[in-house]
């Protein structure tokens, strides 16, 4: 027994050693005797008035494998000088976490990543006083925490983080991608990235907007590599509102592939180079034909399609190409939501089982291609696949990552119709926001649907016209002129109904309207047995009151953030239009509530209203963020309409309305804003353009003026004066 507890202890002991070993290896290659930057403290003169300056910025990636094993290493190392009190406050304390679960691979207990995380202060003295992060370290939830005390202007603090992650491999695994700028919110002195790795790991390294080039660093060993980039001087980047840093900073974008063989390699989806010793910068749009060529081909069970397309007539392709689309997004996605729920809240135990065996449920974009264009094939309708990226990753020019790729067809119908992968919402012609007016390949067919033809074209984009948000409010002032009564129509068009539509349409809002629509069977339904089917729909049905009841307060905190208001009270909801069949129909919905002790006051026998306050809250531009250097990106073109009705009470009228009559209109924008008395009720108009979903920093000026106007109209008061 003593024998067996012996080598027990000894075991341990052999780990603990070997985790002290590997913590002051690791210790040693940032902070060892080759740590040229040890003594590094004096930053130029240019940065003086910075609040902080990094003087080392060095970043690691490690990419080894031995037999099944693969071993990934991430680590960063910053030493940043601390010049005013905002950066010492922002320095005195770090998150971290000891360990965290691979998901990578094949995971087991034995493969958890694990973490090195260090940090030392250099006094203004040269003192340098290492913290005791183990004992320091506080548990909050799944994060460290620890406190850096007595820190100082002028102190540097220097601190690494390095993961070590081991995972067994399948014979082909693809690493995530890294795409970041190199520069940081403080200026670098100096800056380092570097790549090791070795046979069978592939490279794609592609430098940005002016970023340095990464070069290949001799060494010995012939199936190892080692890369490196290296630049000085880094000026410090701010990242503003509307900005996408990709597309104009000094950036890199990589992405490492690990392939056993050729035969593995050719599994891969991704875009390889023909040698792993050959790094990969650019990718033509003949690779990315012969990457695609096969993968999209038609191919999918659409019997319940042409069973629904019969006795069924159209006028055209697009009527038909639409009904298609909606019906398959109900039929293959929608009808499917009620079952998700009732697994969720446990109703029922397995309650897919009621569709029968195998039924079609698409789950991403290449069965969704493969389902639609069947469709296409068996109605002899031409088709594109279109290949895209999103705006902020760049041009498609510059594509390099496989998973920054978006698909979706154009339908080649006598006017062209485009289908996305449906969400619960999507609709035809509906493309995502951010493809919208950027450059794409479009991938052709031949007759037995492989591809092999590749152009480009630039993808349509919508008008502040198309994407509206409107809001029509009858205001009231309640009898003793306490508050106000608030009734809103809401009408959503566009694209500017989408990030709505999540938030507002809840399962039964949409899936019901969609049994309705095509006369399918609900859930409930489905179920054969009497006694399974009244406690699935009772319960089901409880579950929809209370999703309703958390939906209600939910949107009621949603108001009172809009217009500022603490609490408001008696708040109802009533959903109107859903707006999801067609990205021309609008989402309508009605609102109301009252609220007490806000934007009014008393002023002897007269009352200020804050009028201006009505149209929600404004941008506001402060004196640090009105000079830009960078262009600004949005999501869409877009328009805000307000149309305000005010009820005046009566022994009362109302002055200061030319304060509520405005117009700056130009090429980047627009506010304009009117009021009017009519009948006893004063009606203030107001309109906010985003002409472009993107403007040149030169437009910056003409941005703020709307901006500016529109921010000063929230705060636009009239006076309520009693008539004598």
């Amino acid at each position: 027994m003593k024998y067996k507890l012996l080598i027990t202890l000894l075991f341990f002991i052999s780990i603990i050693n070997a985790q002290d070993k590997k913590e002051q290896e690791i210790k040693d290659f940032f902070w060892g005797k080759a740590d040229k930057y040890k003594d590094a403290n004096e930053i130029p003169d240019k940065w003086k008035n910075e609040s902080a300056v990094i003087i080392y910025k060095n970043i690691n990636y490690d990419y080894h494998k031995f037999g099944k094993n693969v071993t990934y290493k991430s680590s960063y190392r910053k030493r940043i000088k601390l010049l005013d009190k905002t950066a010492v406050e922002e320095f005195s304390e770090f998150s971290f976490k000891k360990r965290f679960r691979s998901n990578k691979g094949q995971y087991t207990y034995k493969s958890k990543g694990k973490v090195y995380f260090a940090i030392k202060v250099v006094k203004s003295d040269g003192k340098e006083i290492e913290i005791d992060v183990d004992k320091e370290a506080v548990k909050a939830e799944e994060d460290y925490k620890v406190a850096i005390s007595h820190l100082e202007v002028n102190d540097i603090i220097d601190f690494y983080y390095f993961t070590i992650e081991p995972f067994k491999s399948r014979d082909e695994y693809t690493f995530n991608a890294i795409e970041r700028t190199l520069s940081d919110v403080y200026p670098i002195m100096d800056f380092s990235l570097n790549l090791d790795s070795e046979n069978d790991f592939f490279i794609n390294f592609k430098s940005l907007n002016g970023a340095p080039e990464l070069k290949e660093i001799h060494i010995d060993d012939k199936h190892k590599r080692k890369y490196s980039l290296q630049v000085k001087d880094v000026e410090k980047s701010e990242f503003p509102i509307w900005f996408y840093p990709l597309v104009e900073k000094p950036s890199v974008k990589f992405q490492v592939y690990f392939a056993r063989s050729g035969k593995f390699e050719n599994r891969t989806i991704a875009f390889l180079s023909d040698n792993e010793e050959i790094i990969k910068s650019k990718v033509s749009k003949e690779e990315i034909l012969d990457l695609y060529n096969t993968r999209f081909r038609p191919y999918g069970r659409i019997g319940d399609v042409i069973k629904f397309f019969k006795e069924k007539e159209f006028k055209n392709d697009e009527e038909k190409v639409e009904a298609a689309y909606y019906y398959m997004r109900h039929f293959y996605l929608t009808r499917f939501y009620e079952a998700f729920v009732a697994n969720d809240t446990e109703i029922m135990t397995n309650s897919f089982v009621v569709y029968g065996t195998n039924p079609v449920f698409i789950r991403n974009k290449k069965e969704f291609i493969h389902h639609f264009t069947a469709f296409l094939k068996d109605y002899k309708i031409d088709y594109d696949v279109v290949i895209g990226t999103k705006r902020y990753n760049g041009d498609i020019a510059d594509l390099l990552i496989e998973e920054n790729v978006e698909v979706l067809l154009k339908v080649k119908t006598k006017k062209p119709l485009y289908v996305q992968f449906f969400g619960p919402h999507t609709s035809v012609n509906q493309i995502e926001p951010l493809l919208q007016d950027s450059n794409a390949y479009l991938l052709t067919p031949n007759k037995k649907y492989k591809m092999d033809v590749v152009t480009e074209e630039k993808l349509p984009v919508s008008t502040y016209l198309d994407n509206v948000s409107k809001k029509d409010i009858d205001l009231e002032l309640n009898s003793d002129f306490s508050g106000f009564s608030v009734k809103t129509f809401n009408t959503m068009s566009g694209y500017s109904k989408l990030k709505e539509q999540f938030e507002r349409l809840y399962f039964y809002d949409y899936v019901y309207e969609d049994y309705d629509k095509y006369k399918t069977k609900k859930l409930t339904d489905r179920i054969r047995k009497k006694k399974l089917r009244d406690k699935v729909n009772s319960e089901l049905t409880a579950v929809i009151i209370k999703m309703k009841t958390k939906q209600k307060e939910s949107l009621k905190k949603g108001v009172e953030n809009e217009f500022s208001v603490d609490d408001i009270e008696n708040f109802e909801y009533e959903l109107l239009k859903t707006g999801r069949y067609g990205i021309n129909t609008n989402l309508e919905y009605n609102e109301s509530f009252t609220f007490k002790n806000k934007f009014i006051k008393k002023a002897g026998s007269n009352y200020i209203i804050e009028i201006g306050r009505f149209i929600g809250g404004q941008i506001e531009v402060v004196d640090d963020k009105r000079n830009r250097n960078v262009g600004v990106y949005m999501n869409y073109p877009r328009t805000f309409e307000y149309h305000i009705k005010f009820k005046i009470p009566k022994g009362f009228k109302v002055v200061g309305l030319d304060k509520l009559n405005k117009n700056v209109t130009n090429s980047a924008g627009a506010f304009i804003s009117s009021a009017t008395i009519k009948d006893n009720v004063l009606e203030v108009i107001s309109s906010k353009q985003y002409k472009n979903n993107y403007e040149p920093k030169e437009n910056w000026s003409k941005m703020l003026e709307f901006l500016d106007e529109a921010n000063q109209f929230k705060n636009e008061k009239i006076l309520l004066k009693k008539i004598k």
